[in-house]
């Protein structure tokens, strides 16, 4: 009983830690992983001397929170705003992949004079982005939607391809040619999986009773989690079939929507910062300075060359223009995935796996640190943060779902063209209305003379059905003005 006072006392203590420090990231302008990996490190043997060195439940849990993770993702991924860049998201997680992969094993194998094995091995588990950074990020940035899309459909779906390649480079046994057509169906066959559990969950919730409202969210994550189990009993990729079921469930009309995706994304915070302090805890920070100049230069090549060359060829046939183009090259961010992957060569106990994780632990906190401080600068410098895009906001006390309406948030970017417009001009589709504006920090309720301005934070009310419009009206107006439609410029 003692154990378990102390492992609850401190659990807890540590979780309200990593919750206010979520704060403080904002504040400093530093991605939060980095926080949980800290707090970690000071639990760790180093200062505190909690002594954690088992590798195979670190990689066990490690899975089930990634499970977790993109159970979220999925769920909180709207179709309508990926299904413009849907190809270029699965070419971004397969070529891309598959590219890095070659360049990064090619280029470590001379340069750090490593076996072609184990050189491709580092190229597999350093190609995955991590879609806890990816969602979290990207999001606040503003950037247009197919970016946006994109880039988290890649997080979403890349970790299903690199997780095989990393076990059949981790295996002692022999690549057989046979290799690719097993992936290419292990893929196929996980997302049918998926896309079948998602479909059949989404019917089953819809026609059940369920007496209590907090039921739904629990049905909903569990059937993603069910789907990873089955993909995974199929001998497919339960990551790609846990990914497509959310994606599936999130875009149904469930009951109750608004309150699984609240659930969702908590459950999807407490799987992060779980994480991420267990991979903190299990860090060696003795170790971690030996690894530092592979980990330099593994990330050179990384983040200068293979990155760049494989969104390029990816791209190619989407004609991705060249500032998105370095966007996407930029936005690779890693964070929890690539550690847990290194871990399976480590369980196998394939030579040199040890200096895998430990520069992989070197990396990701470099990386972390280069991308995501710089991610907004960037995005603002190749000029493509637009102040037309409306973030959905959840309200779990209104009722919403009985209404089919949603809450969309819009925020007014200096040199938007909404500057200025009257409220009458703006348009939006029957269905549709500014509830509230925020300026400068106080809110009142619009009138049809009310003219917007640079700065103002605008609640948008709107039914399921015009919402697509109500969006493409606003992006429309913040580029053309108030005379968008004179000018046929349609928002899209």
């Amino acid at each position: 009983m003692g154990d378990v006072t102390s492992v609850l006392g401190i659990g807890a203590a540590v979780l309200l830690i990593s919750v206010l420090a979520v704060r403080v990231s904002i504040r400093l302008g530093l991605p939060s992983l980095l926080l949980y990996l800290g707090i970690g490190v000071v639990l760790g043997e180093s200062v505190l001397g909690i002594d954690f060195e088992d590798a195979d439940l670190t990689r066990s849990l490690g899975i089930a929170a990634l499970v977790l993770i993109l159970t979220e993702g999925g769920l909180t991924t709207r179709w309508q705003a990926v299904r413009s860049s849907f190809w270029l998201g699965v070419s971004l997680s397969t070529v891309a992949v598959a590219v890095s992969v070659a360049i990064t094993g090619t280029a470590l194998h001379y340069l750090l004079g490593l076996d072609w094995r184990v050189a491709l091995l580092w190229g597999a588990v350093l190609s995955s982005t991590d879609a806890a950074a990816v969602f979290s990020v990207l999001r606040t940035l503003g950037v247009g939607k197919r970016l946006t899309g994109a880039l988290e459909l890649e997080s979403g779906l890349n970790d299903a391809p690199v997780y095989l390649a990393v076990v059949l480079l981790a295996s002692t046994e022999p690549i057989s040619w046979t290799a690719p057509f097993l992936m290419i169906y292990e893929l196929a066959a996980g997302g049918a999986v998926g896309v079948l559990l998602g479909w059949l969950g989404g019917v089953a919730l819809r026609r059940a009773a369920l007496p209590a409202t907090g039921l739904y969210p629990l049905a909903t994550v569990s059937v993603c989690v069910l789907a990873y189990t089955a993909g995974d009993l199929a001998h497919a990729s339960g990551f790609l079939a846990t990914y497509a079921a959310a994606l599936v469930l999130g875009n149904a009309r469930l009951p109750h929507r608004a309150d699984t995706l609240s659930f969702a994304e908590g459950l999807g915070w407490l799987a992060q910062i779980g994480l991420f302090v267990l991979l903190g805890l299990y860090a060696s920070p003795s170790r971690l300075l030996g690894a530092a100049v592979a980990a330099m230069v593994a990330g050179a090549v990384l983040l200068l060359v293979a990155r760049p060359v494989s969104v390029l060829l990816a791209a190619l046939p989407f004609k991705v223009p060249w500032r998105e183009q370095v966007f996407l090259s930029w936005s690779g961010l890693r964070g929890a995935v690539p550690i847990v992957f290194a871990l399976i060569p480590l369980i196998q106990g394939l030579p040199g796996a040890q200096d895998l994780v430990d520069a992989v632990f070197v990396l990701v906190i470099v990386l972390t640190l280069v991308q995501g401080s710089t991610l907004p600068w960037l995005a603002r410098w190749l000029g493509l943060v637009r102040s037309g895009e409306a973030t959905e906001v959840q309200v779990d006390a209104a009722p919403l779902d009985e209404l089919a309406a949603e809450l969309l948030q819009v925020r007014i970017q200096p040199g938007s063209k909404l500057h200025g417009v009257y409220m009458t001009e703006l348009r939006l589709p029957v269905g549709a209305t500014v509830s509230l504006i925020v300026r400068a920090g106080k809110g009142f309720t619009p009138q049809p003379t009310t003219r917007l301005q640079e700065h103002d934070q605008l609640l948008v009310v709107t039914t399921e059905e015009v919402r697509t419009a109500t969006e493409r009206r606003i992006r429309a107006v913040d580029r053309a003005g108030r005379y968008a439609r004179w000018v046929g410029e349609t928002g899209e």
